[in-house]
């Protein structure tokens, strides 16, 4: 059963502003295991890598129902990469799946999550409640 959805649409030169004017930002917005992603890429990728996660979780604070705030923060969740390279939110504070699509073009990073209860590991649903 679907929980909840949400989107969300970054400009990423407004990430690249705020990480020049904040040396915190992203210490505020990733997390100790996302920050290691970033080792590997270019400057470009990881400006899309930095915008895409900020922007997924906008997504997900939407799809809880909340934004960002007191029920979740940015460093509540953790989002990396799988061995095919698909963003998977790997840390969260939802009880269930949460599913992540993150697309971008050079200057616009487009986020949806959804937030899944229940069990559909067999192929069949049972509710998880």
């Amino acid at each position: 059963m679907i929980a909840g959805i949400g989107i969300d649409i970054t400009e990423i030169e407004r990430i690249k502003l705020a990480i020049e004017k904040n040396p915190n930002f992203l210490t505020r917005t990733l997390t100790t295991d996302e920050i290691a992603a970033l080792a590997n890429l270019s400057e470009k990728r990881k400006l899309e890598f930095i915008a895409g996660r900020f922007s997924a979780k906008e997504s997900y604070s939407k799809a809880m129902g909340s934004g960002l705030g007191a029920t979740v923060s940015l460093l509540d969740l953790t989002i990396l990469n799988n061995e095919l390279g698909k963003p998977v939110v790997t840390k969260h504070p939802f009880n269930g799946q949460a599913h992540l699509s993150i697309s971008h073009t050079d200057k616009l990073v487009m986020t949806e999550v959804i937030l899944e209860k229940g069990d559909i590991t067999d192929g069949s649903f049972n509710d998880a409640e």
